[in-house]
């Protein structure tokens, strides 16, 4: 690390001298000090590590080094000595020391610890940095959302995220930001430091899921040429995110259930109880209840993730949160593609707020992306969202009747009139309600129609 500034401090100054002399060979800049006033007196932001002696003749050692770790915590110190003991050792490392050298020394090796020490350092920050920065991209600011739900909603992660809490489940229709949410619980939670994996259930058979989640013995199935650890091996301290937990099947659900009680499991083909600690954020567009119902999801798991549930609303819920998230999605994609456009048109903004947005913010995000790729203007309009459907806008309001309505009567007619709309059609049916498919099969069933 060339340029970096190295404090010598010994009374000896022969020490000194061969100290300074090494290290300005390897491109340091280095200054001295004989006593321990004089340390301190250099000592500062501009002093990257200090060589320090235990013995000096106004102090020693460890008063110096508790000092420089109160005003300079960054600041590297390596102390050295010719009355070595285990106590100080240990003293010397509780206090922040990077190591603890021996007197006499060998000053190449010296040199080549110090850069040693200089380059941990710079890893160091550049981690720190890293973590700052994957902090601020998904930090709770990053769920954009004025609105009186979503603020309910980040209030509520806000807490999980500091709580102890091992088990939290993500509910809401697909694209409303369940991913973000659990990336936001987990960097702003003192589990940062550790590992956020990722799994959709949906996306795997059940063995390949159950290997990837608890890992497998060499040969414990056909390919399983060697031993593998699992996410949540992986994981150990951090986060598992599992996506889709709904499309579980009902032997790795007891598998899982055991986990989250027991916060042990065996790999696939073993015999060892290993125990991990992860905190669990499982996510589903189902409604699980209905799951529970129908005897597709356990019971005994849906309230085990029930411990902390959060809903995340659909946008169609909370329409004064679409200009706030379209504007920002297009200063992300002025920053992408390196355009200038200036915003949406008052009539393009007040289309896409009467748009049902059947694919909530993750379709908003994307019919912004197309817009901008697009547009050669300064001003998003109207026909920039040529994929939008209008028959999708908001309906009009309705007026309570004086003698009042059976919600489930309204349902039902509202569903048979899309389901005749759309011919049959289960996916237009959804986008002319502002609902998806699966929640139009499960109306279907819940009045007792006949499947188109």
């Amino acid at each position: 690390m060339a340029n970096a500034t190295v404090l010598v401090v010994d009374d000896e100054a022969l020490v000194r001298w061969s100290l300074r002399e090494r290290l300005t060979r390897e491109g340091f800049n280095v200054l001295e000090a004989g006593t321990a006033t004089a340390a301190l007196e250099q000592a500062g932001e501009t002093v990257d590590l200090i060589l320090l002696d235990y013995r000096l003749p106004d102090s020693d050692g460890l008063v110096v080094l508790r000092k420089v770790k109160e005003l300079y915590p960054d600041t590297l110190v390596i102390l050295m000595t010719a009355h070595s003991t285990v106590e100080n050792a240990v003293e010397a490392m509780k206090l922040g020391a990077f190591h603890y050298i021996n007197k006499p020394f060998n000053v190449d090796e010296v040199a080549l610890l110090v850069e040693k020490a200089l380059e941990t350092s710079r890893l160091r920050r550049e981690v720190k940095s890293l973590r700052t920065s994957v902090g601020r991209e998904y930090g709770f600011d990053a769920i954009v959302g004025n609105s009186t739900s979503m603020q309910a909603v980040k209030s509520l992660l806000k807490r999980i995220a500091v709580s102890p809490a091992s088990t939290v489940l993500l509910t809401g229709e697909t694209g409303t930001g369940k991913d973000l949410a659990a990336k936001a619980v987990h960097y702003n939670s003192d589990r940062a430091a550790r590992a956020f994996v990722n799994i959709t259930c949906s996306a795997l058979p059940e063995q390949l899921l159950e290997s990837e989640l608890f890992g497998h013995e060499r040969g414990a199935f056909t390919d399983a040429r060697q031993q593998k650890r699992g996410l949540f091996e992986v994981a150990d301290g951090g986060t598992v995110f599992l996506d889709e937990i709904g499309e579980m099947t009902p032997a790795l659900q007891a598998k899982l259930l055991r986990f989250l009680e027991e916060k042990t499991f065996k790999r696939v083909g073993g015999l060892q109880d290993i125990r991990v600690d992860v905190r669990v954020i499982a996510a589903t567009h189902r409604d699980l209840e209905a799951g529970v119902r129908e005897g597709r999801f356990r019971e005994d798991l849906f309230y085990r993730l029930q411990v902390m549930p959060v809903h995340l609303p659909p946008l169609r819920e909370r329409r004064g949160d679409v200009p706030l998230l379209a504007s920002y999605f297009v200063d992300a994609y002025n920053r992408e593609f390196r355009k200038r456009v200036r915003g949406i048109t008052p009539e393009a903004m007040h289309f896409i707020e009467a748009y049902a947005w059947p694919g909530n913010i993750r379709e908003l995000r994307n019919a912004v992306e197309r817009a901008m790729l697009l547009i050669d203007r300064e001003w998003i309009g109207p026909d920039d969202f040529t994929t939008l459907t209008r028959s999708s806008a908001a309906p009009a309001q309705f007026r309570l009747p004086p003698d009042g309505v059976n919600l489930e009567d309204v349902e039902r007619q509202l569903l048979v009139q899309a389901l005749d709309r759309a011919s049959g059609n289960q996916t237009h049916a959804g986008q002319l309600l502002g609902i998806n498919r699966d929640q139009v099969r499960y109306r279907i069933e819940k009045f007792g129609l006949t499947k188109p």
